[in-house]
């Protein structure tokens, strides 16, 4: 699921029912109904058909208000899990697979003001992920895209951001792990670092991987070895053009292209990611494609189309390559 169309997307649409909700100090409601159907083919081991599923249907609902003239304090849940493509897997029964919504996306409190910038407790986007991970982020089925290489998740973290000092905004994170938790207590880091001038985007960050668990799991990790990151957008009417490199020793280095053109309703992008562990195994690259139509302010229809070239055998005896076509729509107020 894509998250930065739609987070942008709901951000325009609830502006006047945000302030609203300010001046009578209720909270926005907001969400969107996601739903797909993918086709999947793999070279030499058959192919898939998913029918209609749920492609990361969301509710959430958010409130800010003034502690003190200049400061703001605000909070944020939202929530996935509805199904929205089978009742019979959300609202329980016999035939449930779960009940109504099941998962948490993101939830967190803070403080933010135009002097000290933003502070915000819980669970989000990371620092490292909102810096860098443009791509990966940037479709919204995204099956096969190369999100990730690092181990500090979306949950138990303290962030924060700079207020911009002539473009530059610098930005950290610290995840806070207890005893309890899968690796036990540890403090993993991110740092970051974005400029901007007029339609330029440079963006640098790192992780430290010092948790004992993968991202936002309880998988354990690949290692300790720090991620390192770095992205260069640029924006020109209605061209965007985004290259990004992430690499970790001992794991795998990641190279990503990225272009999108709007035309009135019609958004159209292409893109070429590639992985290249540092083992033994065999090279992949990623090629992925989008035509997405905006039927009016609040819905939007996609097609989109992804080719994985991967090693011999990654999916069984004779079989490598993948190829995807995803076909959905989205409503979201």
């Amino acid at each position: 699921m894509k998250k930065t169309l739609i987070a942008s997307a709901v951000a325009a649409a609830t502006f006047s029912g945000a302030a609203l909700a300010q001046e009578s100090n209720l909270p926005t409601v907001y969400g969107n109904i996601q739903l797909n159907t993918v086709y999947t083919d793999l070279d030499g081991a058959g192919s898939s058909f998913s029918g209609l599923q749920d492609n990361g249907t969301t509710l959430g609902v958010k409130h800010s208000h003034e502690i003190a003239p200049g400061v703001e304090g605000f909070f944020k849940m939202e929530l996935e899990g509805i199904a929205a493509d089978d009742k019979a897997h959300s609202g329980g029964g016999s035939g449930a697979d779960h009940n109504g919504i099941t998962k948490l996306d993101e939830a967190y409190i803070g403080v933010k003001g135009d002097s000290f910038g933003q502070i915000w407790v819980g669970s989000d986007d990371s620092t490292f992920e909102s810096a860098i991970d443009e791509i990966a982020n940037y479709y919204e089925y995204g099956g096969q895209n190369l999100g990730g290489g690092y181990d500090t998740g979306e949950g138990n973290l303290i962030q924060y951001k700079t207020p911009s000092f002539s473009g530059l905004t610098l930005g950290g994170a610290v995840q806070v792990n207890g005893d309890s938790d899968t690796g036990g207590k540890s403090y993993p880091y991110q740092l970051a670092a974005t400029y901007e001038m007029s339609g330029l985007e440079l963006a640098v960050a790192m992780d430290s991987n010092d948790g004992g668990r993968a991202y936002s799991s309880n998988s354990a990790s690949f290692n300790n070895e720090n991620t390192y990151g770095a992205r260069a957008s640029y924006s020109m009417d209605n061209l965007r053009v985004t290259g990004l490199v992430k690499t970790r020793k001992d794991v795998a280095d990641v190279y990503g292209l990225l272009g999108s053109y709007s035309m009135g309703a019609n958004t159209f992008a292409a893109s070429w990611e590639h992985l290249s562990p540092d083992s033994d195994v065999d090279d992949s690259d990623v090629f992925s494609v989008q035509a997405l139509h905006n039927l009016s302010d609040h819905m939007y229809v996609y097609v989109e189309g992804y080719l994985g070239q991967y090693p011999d055998n990654t999916f069984g005896p004779d079989a490598s390559d993948q190829t995807d076509l995803a076909i959905g729509g989205t409503y979201y107020f």
